[in-house]
């Protein structure tokens, strides 16, 4: 009898490490010396929400397709608990004419409890936001409809310029083949200026006129007001950056696998991303005639006071309004093809809410894709 137990204790044992090296398994982790590599290609399509940075850019209810989506995720196992790892997703939505790394992050797993000499599995993670491995890049245009707002960002890439840092942790358990986990974590952002926003020469057109005008209701006579906008538009740099504020986001969610058999397995998942709303503190226009401006106007106005009333004016000083919040459904299906080689096709949908000047708010979005996971 007692042979028996033991021998039935062994073997729930060497079946636990089975069940928890599926790659796909939500509280999969490499082993000492073990590297794994998940590589992902998918497909988007997206219908824009109806806010008013939709609408001014006459893009309300537009389609945008197909997006096309590639992800990397890597990691090293230190030792049986520690592990290292790292993930990018690249973007490219020709519709918009943007594109480049829109999700990047650098991180060390530390697993407290492994869920084996305890009722569950406990991790905490700490990782480096890679926001700032690249500028902000936009171009400041005017609006296809001005009488919703004057000027809008065009953006080139997903970056937003800022540095970062997330403290997470998951919880999870593991009954026969019936995995659960769920996790919850904070991301702070380093604000900065990394950004560069290029004008249009419309926009340049616009803002000597709103210079104008504001010289104007400042009690300047109109032709002095014109000439005084006329030398600091022709002042303007190619591009200028903003400076902008840290930031709080967080994430939580519940994910679940389901192993049919060695081969095959099943997975699903629901997760919720709040990404905070961008302030904007100041702007850093370099204006080569700033000198004369002052000259020209006997001391009165200065360029840096003339720029601080144009953000102001097209809205683009303070909160932006670009709040968004996601949340995310998730279901893939996987085949281990050796015990290193397993493939999975998945798909996404994405319900949010944004803010009124978000440009990432939609009334569709999903993704389909196919991914290999690897470990050697």
């Amino acid at each position: 009898m007692k042979k028996t137990m033991k021998l039935a204790a062994a073997c729930a044992v060497l079946a636990s490490p089975a069940m928890a090296s599926n790659m796909e398994n939500p509280l999969y982790i490499p082993g000492q010396g073990d590297i794994f590599t998940k590589i992902a290609g998918g497909i988007m399509y997206k219908k824009a929400n109806d806010n008013l940075a939709m609408q001014a850019k006459d893009h309300a209810g537009a389609i945008e397709f197909p997006i096309w989506r590639g992800h990397l995720d890597a990691g090293y196992g230190i030792n049986d608990r520690l592990s290292v790892y790292g993930n990018v997703i690249y973007t490219h939505d020709g519709d918009i004419d943007r594109k480049g790394m829109s999700h990047g992050r650098l991180g060390l797993n530390y697993r407290v409890f492994d869920g084996f000499q305890s009722p569950f599995v406990w991790d905490i993670y700490s990782e480096a936001h890679l926001g700032g491995i690249s500028k902000m890049k936009a171009e400041l245009d005017v609006a296809a409809n001005p009488a919703i707002m004057p000027m809008v960002f065009n953006y080139d890439n997903y970056s937003n310029g800022r540095w970062g840092a997330t403290l997470g942790t998951t919880v999870g358990k593991t009954w026969d083949n019936f995995t659960v986990a769920v996790f919850g974590e904070v991301l702070r952002t380093f604000g900065n200026d990394n950004n560069r926003i290029g004008i249009s020469n419309d926009a340049r057109t616009l803002v000597q006129g709103l210079v104008t005008m504001n010289l104007i209701g400042a009690g300047l006579p109109p032709a002095n007001a014109a000439a005084l906008a006329g030398l600091y538009e022709a002042g303007m740099p190619a591009s200028f950056s903003v400076d902008t504020k840290s930031t709080w986001e967080y994430a939580a969610g519940i994910n679940t696998f389901y192993e049919i058999n060695h081969k095959w397995g099943v997975g699903a998942g629901f997760n919720y991303r709040h990404r905070a709303e961008n302030v904007v503190s100041g702007a850093e226009i370099n204006n080569s005639n700033a000198a004369a401006i002052e000259a020209a106007s006997g001391g009165l106005v200065t360029s840096d006071a003339i720029t601080e009333g144009v953000i102001e004016g097209a809205g683009f000083l303070g909160g932006l309004q670009d709040a968004l919040d996601e949340f995310v459904l998730t279901v893939a299906v996987s085949r281990k093809l050796t015990d290193s080689i397993q493939v999975a096709a998945y798909g996404e949908y994405t319900f949010d809410h944004s803010g009124p000047k978000s440009q990432g708010g939609t009334d569709v979005k999903w993704e389909l894709g196919a991914r290999l996971n690897l470990q050697f």
